[in-house]
């Protein structure tokens, strides 16, 4: 594959990867009753998965070091494959959440080593170009997935969202095995000491820190908010699923504007700026959704106009911090980026069971 075709198959690799949490979300309910199992069983495929997201990423990135960058991305797609088409046939619940956490196994590959692989064989403007446009696509495929679920969920059931999800992981594989280059020329011996003393240095850093647990937090409780969003729409709100998808699309689209316009929301506020005023929406969108939780006040309107108040708060601040993170140690491209993307999906969401037990309609 020639090297203009390249970034093009980064981008469905982070498709297949991104799309496979959210597009499954607006299922839950029909999933939960399908298997006779209560709310809180269901949300946690996403417990399950991203604890197999987190134990990947973090070892893709020195494995990959130590193997090449093909190998592995080879490898975790194929058990990413795996996972999805067990999700798909999964005959009980236990079943479907053995499959999410081994599909959270393979989901980190793209996610840690797309954004190596860029920093591998790209420099100085071109690879900031690549950076930013992956990141951008990677928020607007995770923001658009669940619309796209619920669509499928209306026309053909939860299932047809697994089936999807695998069948595209499947096709993306394929065209790895055909035309993923190596971009690791010079392979390192893998020492376990050394792997530690890399994370050590890595997370005992307070920039490294800083830069990187500000999205993930963030993501943490955008997050919490995916999880519980299917039930609360439709359970708690009432809503049908269309409806539910046209609140989504809402959220999705302040997401999704701001993030293809970032460069120029940072160029004209400066990037200091860009986040700070992004952790403030974000700060006030979160606070004024716990306030009115605990006095009983709630309505789709209001849970759909502050999410997409903390929607463009996140884009405005991510492209600038995602930045900052992965150049502070530039020598550790692999390690750095298994730091960062594994901590954006540790934190599990006991908020998201608060939500639908607590934001009831008076």
């Amino acid at each position: 594959m020639k090297d203009k075709f390249l970034p093009i198959l980064f981008l469905l690799s982070l498709i297949s990867t991104c799309a496979e949490v959210d597009i499954s979300v607006p299922g839950f309910v029909q999933i939960a009753s399908f298997f006779k199992v209560s709310e809180a069983a269901i949300q946690a495929t996403i417990t399950y998965n991203f604890i197999g997201y987190f134990i990947g990423a973090l070892l893709y990135g020195p494995l990959s070091d130590a193997f090449g960058r093909r190998k592995l991305m080879i490898i975790g797609n194929a058990i990413l494959s795996i996972g999805a088409i067990g999700c798909f046939i999964a005959p009980t619940a236990n079943f479907l959440l053995t499959a999410r956490f081994i599909q959270g196994i393979g989901a980190a590959t793209s996610v840690v080593l797309v954004f190596t692989m860029i920093a591998d064989l790209y420099e100085g403007e071109k690879a900031m170009k690549l950076i930013g446009l992956m990141n951008a696509a990677l928020a607007i495929i995770m923001a658009a997935a669940p619309v796209l679920g619920g669509l499928i969920n209306h026309a053909i059931g939860w299932r047809g969202n697994y089936g999807l999800v695998a069948l595209f992981s499947v096709l993306v594989w394929f065209l790895m095995v055909l035309y993923l280059p190596e971009s690791k020329k010079q392979l390192d011996k893998i020492n376990i000491k050394t792997v530690a003393g890399t994370y050590k240095q890595l997370f005992t850093n307070a920039k490294f820190m800083n830069a990187s647990l500000i999205p993930s937090l963030l993501f943490a409780a955008y997050m919490s908010y995916i999880a519980a969003s299917s039930f609360l729409y439709q359970v708690t709100y009432g809503l049908t699923t269309i409806q539910f998808v046209i609140h989504q699309a809402v959220i999705i689209s302040s997401f999704s504007l701001v993030s293809l316009y970032a460069s120029k929301v940072i160029a004209m506020f400066g990037p200091q700026q860009a986040v700070k005023q992004g952790i403030i929406l974000c700060c006030v969108s979160i606070f004024t959704l716990i306030v009115l939780s605990m006095q009983h006040i709630s309505s789709p309107y209001i849970m759909t106009g502050l999410m997409s108040l903390f929607s463009i708060g996140f884009a405005a601040l991510y492209p600038v911090v995602f930045s900052d993170s992965l150049s502070i140690f530039p020598a550790l491209h692999g390690p750095a980026s298994s730091a960062i993307m594994g901590t954006r999906k540790f934190p599990d969401h006991p908020f998201a069971r608060y939500c639908v037990e607590n934001l009831r309609l008076p």
